[in-house]
C-alpha cells in the first residue's frame, strides 16, 4: 500500500512540475448556451474614445472571445476593433490576418466584406490585418483579455464609413 501512495506522490510531483510556469488560459468568454445575446443588429451609436487605461474603449483593438456565427456556444480568441456600445456590451468588428484579396474582400454577391487596415501593435508578428464589416459582435467588457492598440482616427473612420455603406446605417 505504501508503494502505491509513493508512486502516486511521485506522479503528482511530476505533473505539478510540468504544469509550473504554464500560462493560464485566457478568459473563455460566454461559452454557456444563452450567455451571448447574439450579434448586434440595427444602427449602432458609433464613437471614438480610445484610452489605453486598461479598460476597453471604442477606437481600440482588443483581444477577446468571439463566438462563431454558426454556434454562439463556441468561438475563439481574436482581435476586435471596438466601434461603440450597446447597453453593457461593447460593439466590435473582428480582425483577421488572413488575406481576403483573392476574393476581392467581397461576399458571393459582390458586396464588400473586408477592409484592409494594415499593421498595428495588436499583431505581435506585424502582419497586415483586415476588418470584417458585415458582422457586428457584442463584446462583454469582462471578457476582454488585453488591449492591443489604438487604431488611429483616419483608419477608424475608413472602417466605419465602409461598414455604414455595407450595413446601410
Amino acid at each position: 500500500m505504501e508503494l502505491v501512495f509513493g508512486v502516486l506522490a511521485v506522479v503528482a510531483l511530476v505533473v505539478a512540475i510540468a504544469l509550473k510556469g504554464r500560462r493560464p488560459a485566457p478568459p473563455a468568454g460566454p461559452r454557456r448556451a444563452g450567455a451571448y445575446p447574439g450579434d448586434f443588429t440595427g444602427t449602432p451609436a458609433i464613437s471614438y474614445s480610445p484610452s489605453l487605461d486598461g479598460a476597453p474603449d471604442p477606437g481600440e483593438v482588443v483581444w477577446t472571445w468571439v463566438p462563431f456565427e454558426e454556434d454562439y456556444s463556441q468561438g475563439k480568441d481574436r482581435p476586435v476593433l471596438l466601434i461603440g456600445r450597446d447597453g453593457r456590451w461593447l460593439l466590435g468588428l473582428m480582425l483577421t490576418s488572413k488575406d481576403h484579396d483573392h476574393e476581392g474582400g467581397r461576399d458571393p454577391r459582390g458586396r464588400r466584406r473586408w477592409v484592409d487596415i494594415g499593421t498595428g501593435a495588436w499583431d505581435r508578428r506585424g502582419r497586415p490585418s483586415e476588418v470584417r464589416i458585415d458582422r457586428v459582435v457584442r463584446v462583454d467588457p469582462a471578457a476582454v483579455r488585453r488591449e492591443g492598440a489604438i487604431l488611429d482616427r483616419k483608419r477608424f473612420d475608413t472602417v466605419v464609413r465602409e461598414a455604414k455603406t455595407r450595413q446601410g446605417w
